[in-house]
């Protein structure tokens, strides 16, 4: 019987964390995402200042997913959310915003890079809000 060989990681394999920001029927997610083909581990994400969200009420930016994320699998992410785009922009929030994700892989190496994102694109984005009811339900399906 032949014996199969352990499943190895490319060389050429690493991981490539992002910050992306995810807008759903007119709320703002922040999502911290690897979209490389290895683990990633030791991630951070640093911001240049405050974000505000859920009203203005919370530093969303201080959440402990930005501090020090130990493993992040390839392909998966953790998003979190910021606050409704309505929210967000009356109370004239930054729309451009840098924001430096570093993280290493499983041999040690560390990588860096600085994501910028103009939130202004989902200011006057259309949406249609689902009927009260529906949001009530989660078990509704439209």
């Amino acid at each position: 019987m032949k014996k199969q060989a352990p499943a190895v990681i490319s060389a050429r394999a690493r991981p490539e964390v992002i910050l992306e920001i995810l807008f759903e029927r007119g709320l703002l997610y922040l999502s911290v995402r690897n979209i490389g083909e290895a683990p990633a581990v030791g991630v951070s994400v640093t911001f240049p200042k405050k974000l505000l969200g859920l009203g203005g009420t919370r530093d969303v930016s201080a959440q402990a997913l930005f501090r020090n994320l130990e493993f992040l699998g390839p392909g998966r992410e953790i998003a979190t959310f910021l606050d409704s785009s309505h929210s967000y922009f009356s109370r004239r929030q930054p729309t451009k915003l840098a924001a430096k994700v570093a993280y290493g892989d499983l041999e040690g190496r560390r990588y860096a890079v600085t994501i910028r994102h103009d939130l202004g694109v989902f200011r006057d984005l259309v949406f249609v809000e689902r009927p009260r009811a529906d949001r009530e339900d989660p078990g509704h399906t439209p």
